[in-house]
C-alpha cells in the first residue's frame, strides 16, 4: 500500500473552450468547465464518465498537447502553460500516455526494436551505451529494450518483428513497455483497454497493477467503464459533461455515490473477470 505524500499533478479551476460557427457568428463550445483536483504521488486516480464527457480532453491538457482556457495545470509544481521548452521537454519524460487503440499507436514499418528504444533517442538519454564501439552499443540497446518486453510479459523473440505480426493484447504491452522506456513517474492511460477482448482487458488490467506496484508508478486512469475503475483506483473521480461532479476514495464513492450519475455508472457497466495481480 502506498503511503501519498505530495501531489504530482494539480489541476487548479481548469475550463477548455473550443470555438464554434453558428452562421455568421463565432460562438464557444465548453468541453471542460472550472475542474479542480490533484493526483498524488503513487495512487491511481480513475477519471470516469461517459463518451463526451472531456476526460481525454483533460488528459491533453495534462500532457501539454492542448492548452487550457483558463485555470492552471502544475506538474511537479511547474504551470506547463508557462513552462520553457527545456522545462516541458523535462515534464514529458516524466509524464508518458498510453492510448486507447494499440493498433493505431504503433509505426507499422517500424520494428518493436526501433519503437522502444525511440524514446532514448527523441530525450537524448544516455543509456549506459555512449562509450564503446557501434557493435557494443548495438547490444547494449537490444539487451535493455528486451528487459522492457520482460517487464510487460514479452520475449525478445519480438524485437525484430512488426506491429502486425502481434495481436491486439500483444500490441498494448509493446505501448507500454515504450511508455516505460523513459521510467517515468506519472503513467496516463486513456481507455487503454477498451479495444480488446474482455478476458485480454483483465489481463492488461493486472498487468498495469504489478507495473506500479513494482516501480511506484503514478496512474491517470481514464475509462468509461466503472468496475475497471473501481478495481484499479484509489479515487476516482465522476465527470459528466465538462464537469467534475464527484470524487473520492474509491470504495467509498463506489458504496455511497452522491451523485445519480455517478449511480448510473455503476448500474450501467457488468462485473469484469479481473482476478487479483
Amino acid at each position: 500500500m502506498y503511503h501519498f505524500c505530495m501531489a504530482l499533478v494539480q489541476v487548479d479551476a481548469v475550463s477548455k473552450n473550443y470555438p464554434r460557427r453558428a452562421g455568421l457568428r463565432t460562438e464557444s463550445d465548453t468541453v471542460v468547465e472550472d475542474i479542480s483536483f490533484e493526483i498524488v504521488t503513487g495512487e491511481t486516480l480513475g477519471l470516469v464518465g461517459e463518451s463526451g464527457s472531456g476526460k481525454t480532453t483533460v488528459a491533453r491538457m495534462i500532457l501539454g498537447l492542448v492548452q487550457p482556457s483558463s485555470g492552471s495545470i502544475r506538474v511537479e509544481g511547474i504551470d506547463i502553460a508557462k513552462a520553457s521548452k527545456y522545462q516541458l521537454k523535462a515534464l514529458r519524460r516524466q509524464m508518458q500516455p498510453v492510448f486507447q487503440d494499440p493498433y493505431a499507436a504503433l509505426n507499422p514499418r517500424m520494428k518493436v526494436f526501433d519503437i522502444i528504444t525511440e524514446p532514448w533517442a527523441i530525450h537524448g538519454i544516455d543509456t549506459g551505451t555512449s562509450a564503446g564501439r557501434h557493435d557494443n552499443r548495438s547490444t547494449l540497446l537490444r539487451i535493455r529494450a528486451s528487459e522492457l518486453l520482460r517487464e510487460v510479459g514479452l520475449d525478445d523473440s519480438a524485437l525484430l518483428r512488426h506491429p502486425h505480426e502481434f495481436s491486439g493484447g500483444q500490441r498494448q504491452r509493446i505501448n507500454i513497455a515504450r511508455a516505460l522506456a523513459l521510467r517515468p513517474r506519472l503513467l496516463i492511460l486513456d481507455e487503454p483497454v477498451s479495444a480488446l477482448d474482455v478476458s485480454v482487458g483483465a489481463q492488461i488490467i493486472n498487468l498495469l497493477r504489478s507495473l506500479q506496484r513494482d516501480h511506484g508508478l503514478t496512474y491517470l486512469f481514464i475509462s468509461h467503464s466503472m468496475p475497471l475503475v473501481r478495481y484499479l483506483s484509489t479515487r476516482i473521480a465522476v465527470m459528466e459533461h465538462g464537469q467534475l461532479i464527484e470524487i473520492g476514495e474509491a470504495v467509498q464513492l463506489c458504496a455511497q455515490p452522491r451523485e445519480a450519475y455517478t449511480r448510473k455508472l455503476l448500474a450501467a457497466t457488468p462485473e469484469l473477470p479481473i482476478g487479483a495481480a
